[in-house]
């Protein structure tokens, strides 16, 4: 009833469509979350594109064009190119926008850019990716709700750790309905700014013939979470129609100038295509391969960041460490503010022993983007160095993760952690034998093997109570129960069961166990 009330309370119109809708979201969050995204979300998608600083300056500038006639011209919209092969194009809330290497070199002329930042720009203005937002806390609520009506902590742990907004965010999916209407209205919008909206009919023409062609750069990139159709580009060519035929200007073109700004980069095409084998090819175990790959790229461009990096990930593979961190300290010379070749760098001169040089790049490299692989490394120099309350919090960062990193990382938190709280890993339960013998049925939960089991036996409460411990040998395996029999009894009322309380209170690592 209460999320009734707050849902009939939060409805208003949408600032581009008109339309009654619910809004939990106030424009001052959807600016919040845009910024405080947006860098770390570049980060992930392959950061910034550094080799031609006029080119991000251009698709800026045409961006701003477009963004000041919307319905919506007073968010800090900002545009980047983004150094990614990936044909793709998102915005977060609050008008914070990418638009990939890979799909500006499928473009011909400024009337298509803009275009497709007209359309990125009705997402923003649309409130369309700050609704995938909302649709999230929504779905946070009525777990939570849940939560408190069944007193459940499996629930609120879900809520928690399973809603998480980065991840609406980084990985939006457009419905058909917000595609459309990010067609119309980046359209309107782009017109309105004074470009031939032919342009968006000739965009959608290329996303069409590479759909059907299926290629799978393309279907990883902007038809995952821009899904495309011909009814889409029948409806633009509707709309471009119905705008040219109220009169007024045409609109501009911009093929010579879009060509001097981005042809250089198209020109580069090869070099990209290169590298991006060379990766597969290294990824597969073809190293010599790679190598001329990788050297075909640089020679062509010892600008690019990538180029210098994917050299120093071969060097890794061959253990030429040194070289490796040239390699790696190149890239970070050209573009300084890029996680991946602090993170590289790092792992390559902890293999030299070069710890302090390691964690300084690991801090710096987390510092731009968290990521598992920088938190578990400076997790381990920490403990080498003795550092076990640092170790701890980046293990706890990273054990919630899936896979091999959050299984490293919960096995260095229990080895840790388990001898001094030992009854967080292990549990005790007393089981009456036939015979009236007590047994002691001992679940270990840590994915370690441990040995050394002392258990705390408590009987009774207030004066009369009494307790004893007991020491049993052998191991328990990780993830496995052991009994044992104890020298209690024979006892003949099983009712005294309930009134004993056990709890482990030392046990001890098996050295070398765990994954």
């Amino acid at each position: 009833m209460l999320l009734s009330g707050l849902l009939a309370l939060a409805c208003a119109n949408n600032p581009v469509t008109g339309q009654r809708e619910v809004v939990l979201v106030p424009e001052s969050m959807e600016i919040g979350l845009g910024e405080r995204f947006y860098a770390k979300t570049r980060q992930a998608q392959g950061g910034d594109y550094t080799v031609d600083p006029e080119l991000s300056a251009y698709v800026a500038e045409v961006g701003a064009r477009v963004a000041a006639v919307s319905d919506r011209p007073q968010l800090p919209y900002e545009f980047h190119v983004l150094n990614s092969s990936v044909p793709n194009a998102w915005a977060l809330p609050g008008g914070k926008i990418a638009v990939n290497r890979g799909l500006l070199v499928e473009m011909e002329d400024e009337s298509e850019l803009a275009a497709l930042l007209g359309h990125e720009i009705t997402h923003a203005a649309a409130r369309h990716s700050a609704q995938s937002v909302e649709r999230g806390m929504l779905l946070q609520g009525v777990v939570l709700a849940t939560a408190v009506a069944f007193k459940d902590e499996k629930y609120g742990e879900y809520a928690r750790g399973g809603v998480q907004l980065t991840t609406q965010l980084i990985d939006l999916r457009f419905g058909r309905d917000d595609e459309r209407e990010a067609d119309h209205y980046g359209t309107l919008y782009m017109h309105r700014a004074g470009y031939d909206p032919r342009g968006a009919v000739a965009l959608q023409e290329v996303l069409l013939e590479r759909g059907r062609a299926g290629e799978p750069n393309w279907l990883d990139g902007l038809f995952a979470s821009h899904p495309h159709s011909e009814e889409r580009w029948i409806t633009n060519r509707q709309t471009a129609a119905a705008l040219l035929a109220a009169g007024g200007p045409a609109g501009e073109i911009g093929r010579d100038r879009f060509q001097a700004v981005v042809g250089p980069l198209i020109a580069q095409r090869e070099l990209y295509e290169a590298h991006d084998e060379g990766r597969v090819a290294l990824a597969e175990g073809r190293v010599e391969e790679s190598q001329a790959l990788a050297q075909r790229a640089l020679d062509g461009e010892p600008r690019e960041p990538l180029f210098h990096i994917l050299q120093g990930d071969l060097f890794v593979e061959t253990a030429r460490y040194p070289e490796a961190v040239t390699s790696y300290g190149h890239a970070i010379d050209l573009d300084a503010d890029y996680f991946l070749p602090y993170l590289s760098r790092g792992q390559a001169r902890r293999a030299l022993g070069d710890h302090r040089g390691a964690v300084a790049d690991l801090e710096r490299s987390a510092e731009l983007l968290p990521t598992g692989d920088a938190q578990l490394a400076l997790g381990e120099l920490a403990e080498a160095r003795g550092d076990d309350t640092a170790a701890l919090a980046y293990y706890r960062a990273v054990a919630g993760l899936q896979g091999v990193l959050g299984a490293r990382a919960r096995t260095s938190l229990a080895r840790l952690e388990l001898p001094g709280n030992p009854a967080a890993f292990l549990s005790a339960r007393p089981r009456l034998a036939s015979d009236g013998s007590l047994w002691v049925d001992v679940e270990n939960r840590a994915p370690l093997s441990v040995r050394g089991v002392v258990v705390e036996f408590e009987y009774g409460s207030g004066p009369q109570a009494r307790s004893s411990q007991s020491a049993f040998s052998g191991e328990v395996a990780a993830g496995q129960a052991r009994s044992w029999r104890t020298r209690i009894g024979p006892i003949h009322d099983p009712a005294i069961l309930a009134q004993l309380k056990l709890r482990v209170v030392a046990a001890e690592v098996v050295p070398g166990s765990g994954p």
